[in-house]
């Protein structure tokens, strides 16, 4: 039986959680993704836990918090005077803004408490910090040509 090698446009199934069990992401059942091993469309630790892989088996792979979404940093958490807020929606914690940076990016801010005179915004990356636990399933193997 063939196994997925580089070059290999695969169809997987997936679900990743965090290191305490957390469900973050998933493929669902009836619905795989496709990707092409070896053209850096996902983590390298989940291309490498699926080279040599044959369609039905299982595989899982662990992608650090530095190689995925990064650490946690507290310098991105800020509190925002309500008076610098657009008018209009009454901001609540959830709810996300997009801010400009020094040098002109953008970054998008999730509000995590709201008091009367402030707002306090996290720039992080909702999985910051978190370690990525990916179980996979090989559904299909279209061999490279």
């Amino acid at each position: 039986m063939p196994t997925a090698k580089k070059g290999d446009t695969v169809l997987i199934s997936y679900t990743v959680r965090t290191s305490d069990g957390r469900v973050v992401g998933r493929t669902e059942d009836d619905d795989p993704i496709s990707l092409t091993l070896g053209n850096a469309e996902i983590f390298p630790e989940v291309e490498a836990a699926l080279d040599g892989l044959e369609v039905g088996k299982e595989s899982s792979a662990v992608v650090s918090s530095d190689n995925a979404f990064g650490p946690r940093r507290e310098e991105m958490v800020i509190d925002i005077p309500r008076a610098q807020l657009p008018d209009g929606q009454a901001p609540e914690p959830g709810m996300t803004l997009g801010a400009q940076q020094q040098d002109g990016s953008t970054v998008q801010l999730t509000i995590t408490q709201v008091s009367d005179e402030t707002i306090t915004a996290d720039g992080n990356h909702p999985l910051a910090g978190e370690d990525l636990h990916f179980g996979l399933k090989l559904v299909e193997i279209k061999l490279a040509a």
